[in-house]
């Protein structure tokens, strides 16, 4: 069985992230990457925001508790690169394990022929619910990292 995850970031300051070349989503994602099992991830409104128009999808700023926010959150936290202010939401994708019991085809490469194989010993039959914590310190290893380069956090040391 595979599943998703969603893990969501809360608390963050407004501008982490450097665009086009070190962007918050791309680290975050090639961190996320990998992982393994992983297939697929999505910040915010992600797969569904590409079914709608402008519009729908755009996050409309406003006023709350003297805080600037978003109405939405459909950008998912990160708008050009950058952190918004929002929470960081991201959903990953992770694919079934394919070392299960049952027995599979495969290609035996010193014959060239095609045999039956059965994976034996003890393995997950889904690997989710082990993840989550590997994904909250991915992210929490990126997040920090780009704190510490933005200057929100400590210095860097040389």
């Amino acid at each position: 069985m595979g599943g998703v995850i969603e893990c969501i970031c809360t608390g963050l300051p407004v501008g982490l992230g450097e665009p086009i070349f070190s962007s918050l989503e791309a680290d975050i994602s090639r961190a996320v990457f990998s992982i393994p099992a992983v297939k697929a991830i999505e910040f915010g409104s992600g797969f569904l925001g590409s079914e709608k128009k402008g519009s729908e999808n755009n996050d409309l700023f406003t006023i709350k508790n003297g805080n600037i926010v978003t109405k939405t959150n459909n950008a998912g936290g990160i708008l050009g690169g950058l952190s918004n202010g929002m929470p960081i939401r991201m959903r990953i994708g992770f694919k079934p394990a394919s070392s299960i019991s049952r027995t599979q085809r495969t290609l035996d490469i010193s014959t060239l022929s095609e045999i039956d194989l059965t994976v034996t010993g003890r393995h997950d039959p889904c690997v989710v619910p082990r993840a989550p914590p590997v994904v909250e310190s991915i992210v929490s290893v990126i997040i920090a990292d780009h704190a510490l380069r933005s200057g929100f956090i400590g210095t860097v040391l040389e």
